[in-house]
């Protein structure tokens, strides 16, 4: 009786080992396709998808590993939150390709390459500490409970890195909005010269409508129309092709 007790349980852990094996390398090499596809995405939406759908999958490696709270945020806080709103930013405001090849601060390749070798010697050494020094097991991690022993990493262990973590995301936060604000290289125009070129010949007296506004179809890609009757070209953003309606129906063409 013990001797079979001891296959089923042998058994058991051979075929747990196994599953998590095959969960690894299916949601490992999902994750990484997804992370390539983020960098050779054309176009930033696109990235932004792909990226959204790595941490989704790196989620799943959570759960798996028994991290539920790890994962649970992974999906509740980074990809439905912060993901969806940058990709409802990317998608609102677009984004020029050819806005990626002007550096408005000199040097700032350098010091992403930089920045990112460093990262990867960190990656590297994390990795070669834990093959050298061990890891611990999921069984000590989650002894107390996996939100508390999380906690208690958090804010007991790695205070410290924690903070300047946060310190880190609040720089790179302000760092993003001075890569994004441009230098106007032009004077700005007075009041007084907007509204003598909107009452000017060919000007608009009245502001543009809203893309869809009075048109067969609410969408951003629809023309406006104007008192007249035809479409206001300019009311849809120059990086989407402009749909028509059709007259009968109302389908797109």
């Amino acid at each position: 009786m013990t001797h079979e007790l001891v296959i089923l349980a042998a058994d058991a852990v051979y075929r747990t080992s196994t599953m998590e094996a095959v969960t690894f390398w299916v949601l490992g090499t999902l994750a990484v396709l997804g992370a390539v596809a983020v960098v050779a995405a054309p176009k930033a939406v696109y990235s932004a998808i792909f990226l959204a759908c790595t941490m989704i999958v790196l989620a799943m490696l959570y759960i798996a590993q028994d991290a539920l709270f790890l994962g649970v945020v992974q999906i509740v806080v980074y990809t439905g939150a912060v993901m969806m709103l940058f990709l409802f930013v990317l998608m609102l405001i677009g984004v020029d390709s050819a806005d990626s090849l002007v550096e408005t601060i000199r040097g700032q390749r350098l010091a992403a390459i930089g920045a990112g070798a460093a990262f990867g010697i960190l990656l590297i050494a994390g990795i070669g500490n834990v093959s050298v020094n061990g890891f611990t097991g999921l069984a000590d991690a989650n002894a107390g409970g996996n939100v508390d022993g999380l906690a208690a990493l958090i804010f007991v262990r790695y205070l410290w890195a924690f903070e300047l973590t946060s310190a880190l995301l609040i720089t790179a936060t302000l760092a993003a909005m001075v890569l994004t604000h441009r230098e106007r290289i032009d004077r700005r125009k007075t009041q007084r010269e907007l509204a003598t070129e909107r009452f000017a010949p060919g000007g608009h007296a009245t502001p543009m409508p809203n893309p869809g506004v009075y048109a067969r179809h609410n969408a951003v890609d629809v023309a406006a129309r104007l008192p007249d009757g035809s479409d206001a070209a300019t009311s849809v953003s120059g990086i989407l092709p402009p749909r028509t309606m059709a007259a009968k129906n109302g389908a797109s063409s």
